[in-house]
């Protein structure tokens, strides 16, 4: 497949008519255009050592986000003394994942200097889309998780709360995907980090030291007391780098702070004047392998440990840090520690805090156990991500005391005290006793980190009203029952900023006129006004012109990326999220090859000629996974050329998902493929982002498709397939799926079809990892029973397709309806709800 063009070959003098520019912002001043324009002149000659002649665009982008970057470092300094001076309560929020992005024009927009920058790089002769296209995406984050915190970063300095962010500089991300000539997924290293950041700072003054490994000694101190020592025997150094978060509409900059592991001793003197010179560095480079790596595959042992090492370095890092911090300004009083300090665990990945600030206040403070947990209770509050308990991450107890032997003594004394309260409140149930430990007993000793989690945070919440009903009644309803009030919902949301403002300027630009103001990037229930014109065929053909403008853009990009000729008239059938079986990319994949054969059999079939389009990377480890991809790109090569079908129907695979190509197929979609087994999806935030920017989602009644359902009513949205209720009562039935397989005829065939070597000529069950699932593996995630809906469904889409008014109307009323799935309204709940954070305004 083409390979993006290196930025270092590409001139960025315009050729070509100059490029319209479309933002919503006043027109900036001739004096505002000047000193950007001399600012980005600057950073070129000075910090770059290029000139105008020779700049690349990857020069030019350099310089003009360091040239915003020096207003936004005003202000981020400024946001930071105003924290200090009013002591204020500060959230501060652990991940292990930041899906960034890339940072230039989101940072443009929220420092109110998009239109000045364009207009200046305009009138230097400077291409803008060559420039903007030169930045990498950051690659710090996989998959909704890492989206979802960036998002929460955006709205935190977007409604002036303060926060810092807390994660690992990785200096590779997952992996860039490719496909070699059979389909199958390659993956190369995703060195995003090859020519450096002008967003990072870094500041070794407040490195931090990790210890890990070693053994614990039971020893008497100076008073006579009886105390284990933790002795280890290797030491990572963590290097903080910070990345400024400016918020949208105000002065506030907030901090994103990323570890960069590093070893205590670089370099092994003698052993280098010995000539031992692998051997002397050998330290440096273990050390660094701990951020190395977004995800290291788990299938190994070594990888598995790299991964708990990883863990405990950023949050023992962060906690020092927040100690730091906090100690400046309060002194070494405890006191008031929870007061001033608030720790949201963003999934189970950081869940090791828990016993870390139980071990820094217990063992280094010599702090009474009583007094210590109530600290550490008030202080972290949880997030879950996911229901399915396969995800709920468990560390075996080996490992664990290997690389952390006194933090798995602690977990144990956690653990006696948790069962002690279990005990006394189901007298003689053993099977309670086993469901509540933090340490599961069956097939070896395992730390359950979701347990720990729960048992350490004085909140845990769900990211869907659904989801957290599940996690309540089916995933802990012992620990709701324990914790009576602790499990408490918040739906998860976009920032409309990334994800309406910076990625689909013109409609961006249609609503600003339309509604006649520019408050509805910080409001976005405002949008509620554009319902009224829904039924305008005046604005219908606005938004449909943008929406096929976008389709004509996005059409471009497939041609070079996948050489596939697609039709911007045709509707576009968008799914793009992590690849799993429980998101069922295989359902959608089965109703394409029925439709294809449908086609087949009647040329003349009146269907709307529509494009499937997929994006997505399976985790190098998933076998399954990958199996499907190659299915995807192999049937859809062989639909792609064959002529039969006129052109009705295309399927592309859009390789290397990641955040700049979502920007560029939201605003293109037609149809929002949100298709999970009911019960299996968390939340989702691709559904709000397809449906704010005018898609109309396909979808089960799974994670807050629920919630979209219920804004954009009844008549706006395409559900299919079982409830969460069905879907459990089948299976207590025992759901056999050759009972569907010999039922409907059409499934069957296309089963069979696929499992023979019609699309794979010579390679018989080249697809059998797929087949196997869905039928000898007993479709686990019950694509098969929720075919002949989701194909019912999908008839059903065809006619509304067949009906631009209507089309229009319900596209309209989607991004009219949907305000409600800000990640600012997210954010003000968990600051009221959980946080106790107040805002304090900087300006």
């Amino acid at each position: 497949m083409p390979t993006r063009k290196s930025a270092q070959k590409t001139t960025t003098k315009k050729t070509a008519k100059k490029a319209v520019v479309t933002e919503t912002k006043a027109a900036p001043s001739a004096a505002e255009v000047a000193e950007m324009k001399a600012a980005v002149l600057r950073h070129l000659n000075y910090t770059q050592a290029r000139d105008e002649g020779t700049a690349t665009a990857r020069d030019w982008q350099l310089a003009t986000s360091m040239a915003v970057r020096d207003r936004v470092l005003d202000r981020m300094i400024k946001t930071q003394e105003i924290h200090n001076d009013a002591n204020a309560r500060r959230l501060y929020y652990l991940s292990l994942e930041y899906l960034m992005g890339r940072l230039l024009i989101s940072t443009l927009h929220n420092a109110g200097v998009y239109a000045a920058t364009r207009q200046a790089l305009d009138e230097l002769g400077v291409d803008w889309e060559q420039v903007r296209r030169a930045e990498d995406d950051m690659g710090l984050g996989n998959g909704g998780l890492g989206r979802l915190a960036a998002c929460f970063l955006d709205s935190l300095a977007t409604l002036d709360l303060p926060a810092i962010g807390y994660g690992i500089n990785y200096e590779f991300g997952l992996f860039r995907q490719a496909f070699d000539e059979n389909g199958n997924q390659i993956e190369h290293p995703d060195s995003w980090m090859i020519y450096g950041t002008p967003w990072e700072f870094m500041h070794p003054e407040y490195q931090q030291e990790v210890q890990i490994y070693g053994h614990v000694e039971n020893v008497f101190d100076d008073q006579g007391n009886y105390r284990p020592i933790w002795k280890c025997s290797h030491t990572l150094v963590g290097v903080p780098h910070d990345i400024p978060i400016p918020g949208y509409g105000t002065e506030t900059v907030n901090i994103l702070r990323l570890w960069t592991s590093r070893a205590t001793e670089p370099l092994d003197l003698n052993a280098f004047n010995d000539g031992g010179y692998v051997e002397a560095v050998r330290a440096k480079a273990t050390s660094e392998t701990v951020s190395k790596v977004l995800y290291p595959n788990d299938k190994t042992e070594n990888g598995k440990e790299l991964r708990l090492v990883q863990q405990y370095f950023f949050v023992a890092c962060s906690l020092k840090d927040i100690i730091r911090r906090h100690e400046r300004i309060e002194g070494n009083g405890w006191h008031n520690f929870a007061d001033k300090v608030a720790v949201q665990l963003n999934d189970t990945h950081p869940a090791i805090a828990v016993a870390e600030l139980l071990r820094i206040l217990v063992d280094e403070e010599s702090m009474p156990w009583d007094d210590a947990w109530s600290i550490v209770t008030k202080t972290f509050a949880y997030t879950n991500h996911t229901l399915l308990p396969e995800a709920l991450e468990k560390w075996s107890v080996p490992l664990f005391s290997r690389v952390l032997p006194r933090h798995l003594q602690l977990i144990y004394e956690v653990n006696r005290r948790h069962l002690e309260e279990v005990a006394a409140k189901w007298p003689g149930d053993n099977g309670m006793l086993q469901l509540c430990s933090l340490v599961e007993e069956n097939g070896g000793k395992q730390l359950r980190m979701a347990n720990l989690a729960v048992v350490g945070s004085h909140a845990v919440n769900g990211v869907a009203a659904l989801h957290t009903e599940l996690l309540k009644k089916d995933l802990f309803p012992y620990f709701n029952s324990l914790y009576p009030g602790k499990f408490r919902n918040k739906t998860n949301g976009i920032t409309p900023r990334r994800w309406l403002v910076d990625c689909n300027p013109r409609l961006s630009a249609l609503i600003t006129e339309t509604l006649g103001h520019e408050d509805w990037p910080r409001n976005l229930d405002l949008l509620q006004d554009l319902g009224k014109y829904a039924d305008d065929a005046a604005f219908q053909k606005k938004f449909m012109d943008i929406k096929r403008a976008n389709k004509v853009d996005l059409a471009k990009l497939i041609k070079e990326l996948c050489d596939v000729e697609v039709s911007p008239d045709a509707l576009f059938d968008v799914q793009i999220k992590r690849l799993h079986e429980y998101k069922r990319q295989h359902l959608n994949l089965l109703h394409i090859v029925a439709l294809y054969r449908r086609l087949l059999q009647n040329p003349d079939l009146d269907v709307a000629p529509r494009v499937f389009l997929f994006a997505a990377k399976a985790a190098p480890g998933y076998d399954l996974a990958k199996n499907i991809i190659r299915a995807i790109n192999v049937i859809g090569n062989r639909i792609n050329n064959d002529e039969r079908v006129k052109g009705k129907l295309k399927v592309v695979f859009l390789p290397n998902y990641r955040v700049s190509l979502a920007e560029r197929i939201i605003p293109a979609a037609d149809l929002s493929e949100q298709i999970s087994t009911a019960g299996k999806e968390a939340s989702g935030t691709g559904n709000m982002k397809l449906a704010l920017n005018g898609a109309l989602t396909i979808g089960t009644l799974d994670g807050a498709n629920v919630e979209i359902k219920e804004e954009v009513g009844d008549d706006n949205i395409f559900i299919f397939g079982m409830t969460v209720d069905e879907v459990e009562a089948l299976r207590a039935s025992g759901y056999n799926p050759w009972d569907v397989y010999h039922a409907d005829e059409e499934l069957r065939a296309v089963l069979e079809w696929i499992d023979s070597d019609y699309f794979v000529p010579g390679e018989h069950h080249a697809f059998g990892p797929l087949y196997h699932s869905l039928l000898n593996g007993g479709d686990p995630f019950m694509a098969l029973a929720d075919f002949r809906a989701y194909s019912d469904a999908q008839a059903q889409v065809d006619l509304a397709y067949k009906d631009p008014q209507r089309w229009a109307k319900m596209a309209i009323l989607n991004t009219a309806r949907v305000g409600k799935f800000s990640s600012d309204r997210t954010i003000r709940e968990y600051a009221e709800d959980i946080w106790n954070l107040p805002a304090v305004p900087t300006k």
